[in-house]
């Protein structure tokens, strides 16, 4: 009796529109067993090394992209004794909530408006001791020293821009652009004056159009970076900070901020036609495979959607629309009174 294999997930997580459980899949598949589902996905190592697998050949590569570091939290709120879960601040829920951390990386190339998922790291600090920071940085330095991809700059959030990762990116002679918390201690009087917080800095017009040097408190004593106060919206400014201090275009830091929300895109586009935060199974093994699972069906509809000129969502859900059509002509369930 043939046995389920990754493709046969892969496959049942792109083409199952709402529901993403086992019993569903076994429910509508012609020779697998809810048992036989479990026993595989309990067995199965897929590790994020198969994203970069699926991925390398698909890249245009270019010196001007950009690597973007981020999380995100996979929703467990209802859940119950599935492991992973843990407290953690979601951006998306707007406070801290039982969840799964999952750091990822995207591939920006802006020339082409494309990016592609790259490297993503689970956040369990009770089983490997490390936390976000950690993954970030190795998988920087994988990137960087295995993978070689050429890339101008590091784009991060500002939970992020700590001492730690800033300066982990400057020893691999990278540079990068992220902004600061509003609340950040810096100093731009070259110790004449206390550290103050980052938002209450004055600003010549020259300062606004070039940038102007910085000391961030915490930092070695002669450690500068270049900030710019960037118009991200209408309502809201952000002080982005760069190791290349030869910069002196605001704009140049403007867009940057423009580029980084693409892996906001990412996180959103994933979870809403992978099931990525959708499994409930309470194994360890078989979460991780599943998050593996609905990463590499993310990529395989981002390269349908670019090859056919669709969005990620006309890919995934075109079937259901030719389903409405076809009820709409022909219903199954005619309908009897209004």
């Amino acid at each position: 009796m043939a046995q389920p294999t990754r493709l046969d997930y892969c496959q049942y997580l792109l083409s199952s529109p709402l529901n993403y459980t086992l019993t569903h899949f076994a429910d509508h598949s012609q020779g697998f067993s809810h048992d036989m589902i479990n026993r595989y996905l309990a067995g199965e190592r897929i590790s994020p090394r198969l994203v970069w697998e699926n991925v390398q050949g698909h890249l245009a590569l270019t010196h001007t992209g950009y690597v973007i570091f981020d999380d995100t939290v996979l929703d467990k709120r209802h859940a119950h004794q599935i492991a992973l879960v843990r407290r953690q601040y979601s951006g998306n829920a707007q406070g801290v909530i039982n969840g799964i951390g999952v750091v990822t990386c995207v591939y920006v190339n802006p020339v082409q408006d494309r990016f592609w998922l790259i490297d993503y790291r689970i956040y369990d600090p009770q089983g490997d001791g490390k936390t976000k920071l950690d993954h970030l940085k190795d998988m920087l330095s994988l990137l960087v020293h295995h993978k070689a991809l050429p890339f101008a700059a590091v784009l991060m959030d500002s939970w992020y821009a700590t001492q730690t990762v800033m300066l982990h990116i400057e020893q691999l002679e990278k540079v990068y652009y992220c902004p600061l918390k509003t609340n950040r201690r810096v100093d731009d009087s070259v110790g004449t004056s206390p550290y103050q917080r980052v938002d209450s800095l004055a600003w010549t017009q020259a300062e606004r159009r070039h940038g102007k040097l910085i000391k961030i408190r915490g930092f070695p004593k002669d450690h500068k970076v270049k900030l710019f106060r960037v118009a991200s919206s209408a309502r809201r400014t952000e002080y982005v900070v760069t190791n290349d201090q030869a910069q002196n275009d605001s704009s140049v830091a403007q867009q940057a901020c423009h580029w980084r929300w693409k892996i906001e895109q990412f996180h959103r586009e994933a979870k809403q036609v992978t099931g990525l935060e959708k499994c409930q199974c309470r194994l360890a093994r078989i979460v991780r495979n599943h998050i593996g699972c609905a990463m590499l069906v993310w990529i395989r509809l981002e390269q349908v959607a670019y090859q056919t000129g669709q969005t990620i969502y006309q890919v995934k859900y075109g079937g259901l629309a030719d389903y409405v059509r076809q009820q709409l002509k022909n219903p199954a369930i005619p309908m009897a009174l209004a």
